[in-house]
């Protein structure tokens, strides 16, 4: 036999912390107190207990129940976390609501620091900052020009052989520094299936795609049978290779990977997904877990951190995150700039101290552990690595590198190398490759080196100095 103060002693001693959280206390105390009336006070017996710890904990770990219950307005994140904002700050703080919505799911809310929340990691990407609504002249709602790479609605293709499908606009949790922040949201923007089939409709037109992207939003914001379906109609397209999903559920709503989701994954193999940790303090045990269940499916992942001012930005956060996510089977993938979204100034860094980030991971870790630094650029250049310089100089046989301790040494180029040029003739190769693919033509600075192609050079559109020629003639 226990009393309520056991009974919620018990209910709060489980396998880790972070299931309950300061949230869950607060919703357990009320829960157990209200039971407690309807017995008029009395002692509960340890079967009541047990069943009662059981239907707690269910509804925790239920992703819906997180959906349901994420927390959307300053006035519940208040009483939750049991702070209380100035009247002046307040007022800012539901301005930048009008333009960008709030939603936190529970367990994100339950990782939140309350002690020091205002300089905390958590409640700084989930939570509003009146910094959004700052507006710099440089910064654009489509930086990296999604929309206009759009041959389809929902569909963008950038790169030649691989396109990104949106497929949900919304997420369980609203990142602040969201490069997509012109539509997450919005439930206007949720693609119909008649949307989603006239961009497969596309994908089966190309014959070079061979890699989809699943994204959004987030893409396991759809029940499972919906994300079926649109994998079964991608695997239809003999020439899609591989289907990856971008998703940060892992990370903020870990309860959405289930035995039922990951077993409707692997039938679609080979299926790739690419998570979004930021911190170490968002590598929790049910985090873990989730991991846990992906990659013993066969789903190999990677991650995609954003560099973030106040959050991230420092060496020696970001190499303890990444030791983190190999220990979980996680490549680190990308290390990003932050993007030059509307309202993010105060989440971005110098380039440099990307470039010293990584001058402190390459050689003192892992070379698995190393993501690569990029910028994606404005317009719609596409990612572009950035990295520390470690080739200093070169000669006709000699080229000079430093090492991550600042050691200087030398290569000796071979004396003897015999040429292979390239002019797409296979059949008179000797090098073998007994593979019938399409061959494809070379752009930017690999058309200047292949041998099959006559450019010399590559000239900007309006050049002054072309445009005078025409004049000449």
């Amino acid at each position: 036999m226990i009393n309520e103060g056991q009974l919620i002693k018990m209910l709060l001693i489980i396998e880790n912390h972070e299931i309950l959280g300061f949230l869950m206390f607060f919703s357990i105390y009320l829960i157990v107190f209200k039971k407690l009336k309807r017995r008029g006070g009395k002692i509960l017996n340890k079967k009541t207990a047990e069943e009662f710890n059981m239907n707690i904990n269910s509804q925790w770990a239920d992703w819906k129940w997180q959906i349901k219950h994420s927390i959307k307005d300053i006035d519940t994140f208040e009483k939750l976390l049991g702070i209380k904002f100035e009247t002046e700050e307040r007022k800012k703080l539901e301005k930048v609501l009008d333009k960008f919505p709030l939603s936190i799911t529970p367990y994100y809310l339950s990782l939140i620091d309350i002690s020091d929340y205002k300089n905390d990691p958590i409640y700084k990407q989930s939570f509003p900052n009146p910094s959004e609504l700052i507006i710099k002249e440089h910064e654009m709602s489509d930086p990296l020009a999604e929309d206009k790479d759009s041959p389809v609605p929902g569909l963008t293709h950038r790169y030649p052989d691989r396109v990104l499908l949106h497929i949900s606009n919304v997420c369980s949790m609203y990142c602040r520094h969201c490069t997509r922040k012109r539509k997450v949201g919005d439930v206007d923007y949720i693609p119909k299936k008649e949307a989603v089939l006239k961009a497969i409709e596309y994908i089966k037109s190309q014959p070079r795609i061979r890699d989809v992207l699943l994204s959004g939003g987030d893409p396991l914001m759809l029940f499972d049978n919906q994300l079926d379906w649109i994998l079964t109609e991608l695997r239809k397209i003999d020439h899609v290779e591989v289907i990856r999903i971008g998703s940060r559920m892992p990370v903020v709503l870990p309860f959405r990977i289930t035995d039922d989701l990951v077993n409707m994954l692997k039938k679609h193999h080979p299926i790739w997904l690419n998570t979004h940790f930021n911190h170490p303090q968002e590598i929790t045990h049910s985090s873990k877990k989730a991991l846990c269940k992906l990659a013993n499916a066969g789903i190999p992942l990677g991650n995609q951190s954003v560099l973030l001012a106040g959050v991230n930005d420092c060496s020696i956060i970001i190499k303890k995150l990444v030791h983190l996510l190999v220990q979980n089977r996680v490549r680190p993938y990308y290390l990003y700039q932050c993007d030059l979204s509307e309202g993010l100034s105060h989440f971005r860094t110098p380039v440099g101290k990307g470039v010293e980030i990584m001058e402190n991971l390459i050689g003192h870790t892992s070379g698995f552990a190393v993501p690569t630094y990029v910028i994606d650029t404005p317009g719609g250049g596409g990612k572009i690595p950035v990295m520390p310089n470690y080739l200093l100089s070169w000669s006709t046989n000699k080229v000079v590198l430093r090492n991550y301790e600042g050691v200087i040494t030398t290569y000796r180029e071979p004396d003897s190398y015999h040429e292979v040029y390239c002019k797409r003739e296979c059949d008179t190769c000797n090098l073998q490759y007994n593979y019938d693919e399409e061959k494809t033509k070379a752009m930017g600075i690999s058309k200047l080196l292949a041998d099959y192609d006559e450019a010399i050079s590559l000239v900007p559109s309006g050049n002054p100095r072309f445009l005078r020629r025409k004049d000449y003639k």
